[in-house]
């Protein structure tokens, strides 16, 4: 089996969408890689860590990663399982426009400050919405592009994503937090399990994912295996098997929280997203 696979969803000149699919089978950091072009990637299936210089960002469906042109990093993959993530290049003129200031290096180049932002549930569903609308044939290539103008534009809002002001310290300890949620995603986790594994206290735990993320735990861990439905509801016939997989409690618990989430029932997104099943 390949290391990676890539598929091209759609390429207009103005917006490209890969989906990129990679193995993780070296626990290692990766040799030093460098883009050519800026381009933002939202993960939706499994986790890595991405190094540039001593920095660490951990990517997982609940962010958006930037990877600027011409800058290098490396890769790690510390949980098993591979990594599945969509990737969106869109005109330079274009990105400038979608990307506020304050999130930029220099006004006048498109180079991001910042390795990665949280991103909502809202713009998970758009995540999902445009790789399921695009692998089925079920969407025109305009509104692609305005689905996937629509997504950048929602990942890069003051009012939907988290920039931390945590400490490096906070943030290592939150990132293998996020590593132990990614080795047993649908394991019902409870805090001291994690603060065992972790080491410190639940007190100080809780504290700390808070800040660096913004979120209680408890919504983050609930976000990823939400985001782990959408990834799998063109493969599931049973949302009851579903919904137990992923750790909910019974089908009518999962119907619940996806809905709040997204706004819709699964059967109603899948329906919406025209999504066969596998």
């Amino acid at each position: 089996m390949s290391e990676f696979s890539v598929h091209t969803l759609l390429d207009t000149g103005t917006v490209k969408v890969r989906d990129v699919f990679c193995a993780g089978t070296c626990r290692h950091r990766s040799a030093e890689e460098c883009a050519a072009n800026t381009h933002l990637v939202f993960p939706y299936r499994g986790l890595y860590a991405r190094h540039v210089g001593q920095d660490q960002s951990v990517a997982d469906a609940n962010h958006v990663l930037f990877f600027n042109a011409g800058q290098g990093y490396q890769v790690s993959h510390p949980v098993d399982g591979g990594d599945a993530s969509l990737v969106l290049a869109v005109s330079p003129g274009l990105l400038r426009e979608l990307s506020p200031r304050e999130l930029l290096e220099r006004r006048d180049d498109l180079t991001y400050r910042l390795q990665s932002l949280r991103i909502d549930p809202r713009a998970q569903a758009l995540v999902a919405m445009l790789r399921h609308s695009l692998r089925h044939g079920g969407i025109e290539p305009l509104e692609a592009e305005v689905l996937a103008v629509t997504l950048i534009s929602r990942s890069l809002g003051p009012r939907t994503t988290h920039e931390t002001t945590a400490t490096q310290g906070r943030r290592r300890l939150v990132d293998r937090v996020k590593v132990l949620l990614a080795s047993d995603l649908g394991r019902q986790w409870k805090l001291a399990e994690i603060a065992e594994h972790i080491g410190g206290s639940p007190v100080y735990l809780t504290q700390a994912f808070a800040q660096v993320e913004g979120i209680p735990l408890h919504r983050y861990h609930l976000r990823l295996r939400l985001a782990r439905a959408l990834d799998r509801l063109g493969q599931a016939e049973d949302m009851s098997a579903l919904a137990q997989d992923l750790g909910f409690s019974s089908h009518s618990h999962f119907s619940a929280a996806f809905k709040q989430a997204y706004g819709r029932t699964p059967t109603a997104f899948r329906a919406a997203a025209q999504v066969k099943s596998a």
